[in-house]
């Protein structure tokens, strides 16, 4: 009797080895199945058999191609050369990426100074977020910056105001660090981004002032009597009326990341 109960205990002893193994064979080809169908996904997908290495791979060419500028020149550009006759568009784009560059370097080195050009609200602006940075304690970081392509993106007319809209295609090293640590980005993989940079056409404040100092006459086209003001409308002496001398410049009101 006893060896009857030894045999039935080996006999289940070994019933339960095959059925383990059978699962873990089952299991095997199954997890192997999985692998060779990630595998398979994965070449196709990325051209190669490892997922993280594809993923790392394509987080590494998406940061090689430039943002697509939308570009509107051909559009806008004879609207404004009607109105603007002296508008230089090579001239102008030139501004608008040095305007761009140093602005992303007056943040890199907490220095609003190192704008280039650009009218109060756009300097405020500037001024603002350095401030914020400073009292967050960090450092924001804009390293080795390439502007890639420049367009105009709008043209804007309305009551007393006129501004045109250039579209700019940049990459540089975008990163945060608090404290010596980096918080947000990452210092070795390039951003790719577009700005919108407006340039308004403004009343030249600093060459009207220039006049009014350099003591330049402004006389009146009847009587030759001088004006008293560069915004007068009618000579004082003789009531002929005068066109009011209005001098107006472009400047840089905003530069928007997009």
């Amino acid at each position: 009797m006893g060896k009857v109960l030894l045999i039935i205990i080996l006999i289940l002893v070994l019933a339960i080895i095959l059925t383990i193994s059978v699962i873990g064979f089952m299991a095997y080809r199954k997890a192997k199945e999985v692998t060779n169908t990630v595998k398979s996904y994965s070449n196709a997908l990325f051209g190669t058999e490892n997922p993280l290495e594809g993923m790392k791979r394509v987080e590494m060419e998406g940061s090689q191609v430039p943002k697509s500028v939308s570009g509107a020149t051909h559009l806008y550009l004879p609207q404004i050369m009607r109105d603007f006759p002296e508008f230089h568009l090579d001239e102008m784009k030139s501004r608008v990426e040095n305007v761009l560059v140093s602005y992303l370097r007056s943040i890199d080195e907490a220095n609003a100074t190192l704008l280039t050009e650009g009218m109060d609200e756009l300097k405020a602006e500037l001024s603002m977020r350095i401030n914020m940075n400073r009292d967050r304690g960090v450092k924001e970081n804009y390293q080795r910056i390439n502007v890639h392509q420049t367009e105009i993106y709008q043209y804007r007319k309305t009551a007393g105001r006129c501004s045109v809209v250039f579209q700019t295609s940049v990459e540089y090293l975008h990163f945060v660090e608090k404290a010596g640590k980096i918080v947000e980005g990452r210092d070795d993989l390039k951003t790719q981004s577009k700005y919108n940079i407006e340039l308004v056409y403004i009343q030249d404040r600093e060459t009207v002032e220039n006049i009014g100092e350099s003591g330049l006459g402004l006389n009146c086209p009847n009587c030759g009597a001088p004006l008293e003001s560069l915004g007068a409308k009618v000579c004082r002496y003789c009531d002929t009326p005068v066109v009011e001398f209005n001098i107006k410049t472009w400047g840089f009101s905003s530069v928007k990341e997009v």
